[in-house]
């Protein structure tokens, strides 16, 4: 890939819209610009300003009338001379756009290039690039705030203190190493080993975070079940706030399952309703039954639910037993809002799909269930991918190698081997040894655009 070059896509999705844009890069920015476009009049180009401009064909036709940006290097998004094309979003007209700019010396830009360009040049690190990419397929709020945040930076400040503790203490020990003739100790194992605890806790930390980020990325996924007519696609429909499964006073009247996705506390969850569990009484009612439960086998979480207004049977506590033996399970005794002659089940939470009552409840607890309580705020950082998780969990193997060389008195030679062994995971993930394998996988995921 060659990154001197100035390049140009459509940077707004595919498809007809009211307006779309294509976006060149680098050096020729400019010029290639003027080129394509007509100006009413002779101006310098200004720094984020906006000019009014004519496309038009090669025989000098107009083909829209468009709005140019210019954004001059390095305060751009690539850190390069960036000109925003902003025209009608007619997929044929934009297409022309990025044809004539390629007939004037443009490139088409590949996956992700225009955020490759900022990360080679400074402009964001490696971590906020990625972040580039989770902010673009947010699909709740919850989830847009917690990219943004990465963007600016959250995940490279929480990990910028335990690189510059660990570059310290490697410091401190090549220190040691330099004046070996004084035959002086700079630092005591037991000051290491101090030093090398508050590395270990920091890194452990954040690592421990991505049990969290992964939940807001890539959400989870939840089965309701329950007995027939125990209100299964009445809550379905309540936690989803919409009605989208059919629900009837007539037992079994799912015989399949119905699935969507809703935004619990800023979580994408998808929500699984099935077939009421009994015995069945045909054989599609027997394949729908089935299905209830490979979808509480497949499920993150399962959603036993019972009957308030009746006493829990048998089945029903073969069917919480059967769902715990799964995986996490929460138990939900709806329609509350009927008169009640016993007390539901302890560990039961009390919900109302008819008027809401419980509903919040029943949401926290859906969260709490699958999260770490007191979960971090996205302002404090935390992982959502798991490259970086999984090298944080590098680093730290190689600092517990290194406590286990202080203890058996290894030479501080050789100790800084596993020192520097530590450090590389931090720099893979902020770009300081990354090798252009790992570079190529990150920005092939983005769309061209961008």
């Amino acid at each position: 890939m060659q990154v001197d070059d100035t390049i140009v896509a459509i940077a707004t999705p595919l498809g007809a819209g009211g307006l779309g844009m294509v976006r060149l890069s680098g050096s020729q920015a400019r010029s290639i610009a003027e080129r394509i476009l007509r100006f009413p009049a002779a101006s310098a180009w200004q720094a984020w300003h906006a000019r009014p401009a004519e496309l038009t064909d090669a025989q000098a036709s107009v083909i829209d009338h468009v709005v140019a940006t210019f954004f001059a290097a390095p305060r751009s998004y690539t850190a390069e001379d960036v000109v925003e094309i902003c025209c009608h979003g007619s997929p044929v007209v934009l297409r022309h756009a990025v044809e004539r700019a390629m007939e004037a010396g443009a490139r088409l830009a590949e996956p992700g290039e225009f955020t490759l360009r900022a990360f080679l040049r400074g402009r964001i690190d490696l971590p906020q690039a990625e972040a580039v990419r989770d902010l673009i397929e947010a699909t709740t709020l919850y989830q847009a705030r917690v990219a943004a945040q990465q963007v600016a930076g959250s995940v490279s400040r929480r990990l910028a203190p335990i690189k510059e503790k660990l570059l310290e203490l490697i410091a401190l020990l090549e220190a040691g190493i330099d004046f070996a003739e004084d035959d002086t100790g700079v630092a005591s194992d037991a000051a290491i080993l101090a030093r090398l605890a508050g590395i270990e806790a920091g890194a452990g930390e954040l690592a421990r975070s991505f049990q969290y980020g992964a939940l807001v990325r890539d959400g989870l996924s939840l089965a309701i079940v329950g007995r027939p007519n125990v209100g299964k696609s009445s809550l379905f429909n309540r936690l989803l706030e919409r009605d989208r499964a059919i629900v009837t006073e007539v037992p079994g009247t799912t015989r399949d399952v119905v699935s969507e996705t809703a935004a619990i506390g800023g979580i994408p969850v998808k929500l699984h309703d099935t077939a009421g569990i009994r015995e069945a009484a045909g054989a599609v009612e027997a394949l729908g039954i089935e299905r209830s439960f490979q979808a509480m086998a497949d499920a993150d979480l399962t959603l036993v639910v019972i009957d308030a207004s009746a006493a829990p049977d048998a089945e029903d506590r073969g069917l919480i037993e059967r769902a715990r033996s799964a995986g996490p399970a929460l138990v939900a005794a709806n329609k509350s809002d009927l008169p009640r002659s016993v007390a539901p089940l302890p560990e039961a939470i009390l919900v109302s799909a008819l008027s809401g009552d419980g509903i919040e409840r029943l949401r926290q607890a859906i969260l709490d269930a699958v999260a770490p309580a007191g979960a971090l705020a996205p302002e404090t950082g935390f992982l959502t991918s798991l490259r970086h998780e999984q090298l944080l969990r590098e680093c730290e193997r190689w600092l517990g190698k290194a406590r286990a060389a202080v203890g058996a008195a290894i030479p501080h030679e050789m100790l800084l081997l596993d020192l520097y062994a530590a450090l590389q995971p931090i720099d893979a993930i902020t770009g300081g040894t990354t090798a252009d394998d790992i570079l190529n996988r990150i920005f092939s995921t983005f769309c061209i655009g961008k």
